[in-house]
Parts: C-alpha cells; sequence; structure tokens
C-alpha cells in the first residue's frame, strides 16, 4: 500500500471520530513527516477502506511500532533519535469559540455547508461575526501556506475573474466550462456577484438558478453574492470568500462579477488571470480602445458564437485582435490573446482552457504568478482601510456631534459642500491609540 504523508487535515479528521478518552492519549499532534518532534505520542491512522495509511519511510534510528486495525492505529515511538528531521512543525490550528472551530474542521474536511457558513460569516457586518470571521480566517491562512511550502512554494489553486457587459453569456460560459473541469476531476467554487437594488437593498441572486446542471455538481460550489451597492460587486468580501473556497479544497475558483461596463476591473486584482467576456456586438475596434478593462484582459473570448452569429463572431474577434495591438504590453512574457467560443454548442472550450492553462503555466516558470499574489495583499489591505475610512470618520467622537448641523447649513445654503467637508476634516482628529 503507497504511503502518503498526513498533513494537519487528515489528523483532524481522525481526531473527530475518536473516543474522548482516546483524545486525551496524545501530548501533542504534529506532522508525522519531515518535523522536529518535540513530544513523545503521536497520532498515526491507518484507514484500509480508503487506503491511508502511516509514511514508514523514517530514519533507521527512528523506532516505532504501529498497532494497525482496521479502522485507525496508535503508536507511540521514541523521538530521542529524531533531531536530523526539520524543525517546521506545523501546528493545529485550535480555537476556543466552538463555532469556528467547527467551520474550520468542516472546511478542511470539504464540508460544502461548512463552507456556505464560513462565507456568510465573513459577509456578516456585525462585531462579533467579524472577530469570529478573523479567527477562522488566520487558521485557512495558515493551512494555504502550509500547503504552498508542500507545492514547492507555487499555489495550487487557480484564481480566474469574468467579466463583460449584461447579456455576454457569463453564467452560461461558466456552466459550461465548470462542467467539463468537474469531469476532467477538479474542484470548481464560483463566486457570483449580482447587482443589489439601490431601493430596497435586495438582490435576485440568479446566477445559480442559470447553472442548474453545475448546481447539482458534487464537485462545484456555486455562491451568489449580493453587490450591496459596490461598482462592480466586489467586495472584501469577494476576497475572503475566496480564500475560504480555497480551504475547502477547491483547486479552480471563478469570480463572475455582474458586469458594469467600463470600470468593471477591481476583480483583477483578486485573481491570477482575467478574462473579458464579449458578445459579438461588442463595437467595432475603436469601442474596444474605449474600454479600459481590455487593458485589463489576459484573454478575451467572444461568445455566443454559434448559428448565425458565427460571421460576426469572427470579424469582432479580429477587430479586438487588432485593437490589442494599438495597446501598452503589461508583460513581457504573456501577450493577450482574442478567440471565439459557443458555451451552447461546448465549441472553442477546451481550447480556451488550455489558453488558460498555458497561461498559469507561463506566469509560474517567470516567477510572476507568486509575485502578483503577493502584490495583491497589498492592494486589498489599502482597500480594506478606504472601506473602513468613512465608518470610522462619522463615528469619531470629534465628528459625530457635529454632523447632522453642519448637513442642515448645506441644506439651507450657509455652507458649501467643500466648505462642510473642510471643517469636518478640520475637527477630525485621530486619536494616538493606547497599547
Amino acid at each position: 500500500m503507497n504511503s502518503i504523508r498526513m498533513g494537519p487535515e487528515h489528523i483532524l479528521c481522525v481526531l473527530n471520530r475518536l473516543k474522548p478518552a482516546t483524545k486525551t492519549l496524545p501530548k501533542r499532534i504534529v506532522q508525522i513527516n519531515n518535523v522536529n518532534c518535540k513530544s513523545y505520542h503521536h497520532l498515526c491512522m491507518a484507514r484500509h477502506s480508503i487506503g491511508i495509511y502511516t509514511n514508514t519511510n523514517l530514519h533507521p534510528k527512528c523506532k516505532f511500532k504501529p498497532c494497525i486495525s482496521s479502522s485507525m492505529c496508535l503508536c507511540q515511538r521514541n523521538v530521542a533519535h529524531c533531531s536530523h528531521l526539520s524543525k517546521d512543525i506545523s501546528k493545529i490550528f485550535h480555537c476556543e469559540d466552538h463555532l469556528v472551530q467547527d467551520l474550520y474542521n468542516g472546511l478542511l474536511a470539504g464540508q460544502r455547508a461548512s463552507l456556505a457558513q464560513a462565507i456568510t460569516l465573513v459577509e456578516s457586518g456585525l462585531a462579533q461575526k467579524k472577530s469570529q470571521a478573523k479567527q477562522l480566517l488566520s487558521g485557512v491562512l495558515v493551512h494555504l501556506r502550509h500547503e504552498e511550502k508542500r507545492n514547492k512554494n507555487v499555489p495550487k489553486t487557480f484564481r480566474i475573474g469574468l467579466t463583460g457587459p449584461p447579456g455576454a453569456g457569463k453564467s452560461t460560459f461558466i456552466e459550461s466550462l465548470g462542467s467539463q473541469l468537474t469531469a476532467a476531476g477538479h474542484k470548481v467554487a464560483v463566486l457570483a456577484i449580482d447587482p443589489s437594488s439601490s431601493y430596497s437593498g435586495g438582490s435576485l441572486l440568479g446566477d445559480k438558478t442559470r447553472m442548474q446542471r453545475l448546481s447539482h455538481d458534487p464537485q462545484a460550489y456555486i455562491r451568489a453574492s449580493p453587490s450591496s451597492g459596490t461598482l462592480g460587486g466586489v467586495t472584501r468580501s469577494t476576497n475572503e470568500a475566496i480564500i475560504l473556497c480555497e480551504g475547502a479544497g477547491y483547486d479552480v475558483v471563478l469570480v463572475e462579477t455582474m458586469g458594469v461596463g467600463q470600470s468593471e476591473y477591481a476583480v483583477s486584482d483578486m485573481v491570477d488571470m482575467f478574462v473579458l467576456i464579449i458578445p459579438p456586438a461588442g463595437g467595432d475596434e475603436l469601442q474596444g480602445l474605449k474600454k479600459g478593462i481590455m487593458e485589463m484582459a489576459d484573454l478575451i473570448l467572444v461568445n455566443k458564437a454559434d448559428g448565425e452569429l458565427k460571421i460576426p463572431a469572427r470579424r469582432i474577434r479580429a477587430e479586438y485582435t487588432s485593437a490589442l495591438k494599438l495597446m501598452r504590453k503589461r508583460s513581457q512574457y504573456w501577450l493577450p490573446k482574442v478567440m471565439q467560443v459557443s458555451s451552447l454548442q461546448k465549441d472553442g472550450l477546451p481550447e480556451a482552457w488550455e489558453t488558460m492553462q498555458e497561461y498559469r503555466h507561463t506566469m509560474i516558470s517567470h516567477g510572476i504568478f507568486q509575485d502578483k499574489r503577493i502584490g495583491q495583499h497589498k492592494v486589498w489591505m489599502w482597500n480594506y482601510i478606504q472601506d473602513n475610512i468613512m465608518e470610522i470618520f462619522r463615528h469619531h467622537p470629534d465628528v459625530k456631534p457635529h454632523i447632522a448641523h453642519i448637513e442642515s447649513e448645506v441644506v439651507n445654503g450657509v455652507l458649501s459642500p467643500g466648505m462642510a467637508a473642510d471643517m469636518l476634516l478640520g475637527m477630525f482628529r485621530v486619536q494616538k491609540p493606547q497599547y
């Protein structure tokens, strides 16, 4: 039987199945392979039914005698001679908050219900929920960093952002591509952003309804979220939902924006590849040049290239290819491509996925893939500050008492909006934090 490396997620799954009395046996649970063992009791396991077995490829001086049963095994080994192993200990996430701990365990076990609850948690605006979300995200980030180190510091996941004007067929394309990927053995997560009403604040969340076939696929997860008034619908919770999906084991994450036009490119700062989907009637090459979003696109797909629209799609493809030649190159290693696809007839989808894989391999081989993600972390740090600075300003003790009066002065024409803003900003004094 082949031996495998067991990470914290496997140990957690077994711990959940142990009796309470058995859980107290190990003094500390650590990763079995390549660690500097500082405890005397270790948990090993063998699940004959699913082929999990303890890795016995250890140093000859490390002597231990596993007691194998049909379900799992517990063993003790002398760790006095284990100084030759790596000093990097993979600690298991532990949180006193039972909700956070249960969600973390469920995420690593790939439970869809836990993933749904976790995303709801990070989308909440309540103070207590925010605190719980921070604890959960911290644990998931540690787990993802551990998995990345095991993969030679290359992320295992592939984040793809998809945008385009309304009616371009984004949802149909995602369902067709997602079904193709799950059939190939991938786990696909889809984060779809739906526009919220400016009056009621509600959202239809209809993208999941459109993807009926993919929503029933056990290897796929679809989450529709409201835009909550944000341009493009891309918010802090979207970025954090991506992290949670990756923690749950989804290796391909598709982020579909609601498509509001030329300013819809905020999603490019949270994905590895940015794909623009346009209909066959997307305008000429001059219209394409006017769209600032084209400057951010790594791949442009002309959708609905079937039936009577096949010839117009071919023409639009040629015009947008010409428009790309007039734009400044963003990367010396990758030139954006324009392809035509048919989501209904599945024409061009395999070629489109091959192009996406080619982009990923090219970026990884030149070290740009990892650097891009690192740079995105800094971008979103400042985006988080921007999202919260207004709330801090409104509730500042020196500003809050005067807001209503100054607003009334503006309404009555006593103060201009600029003068009122300068007065409130003058009152704003950030108090020195107490440590």
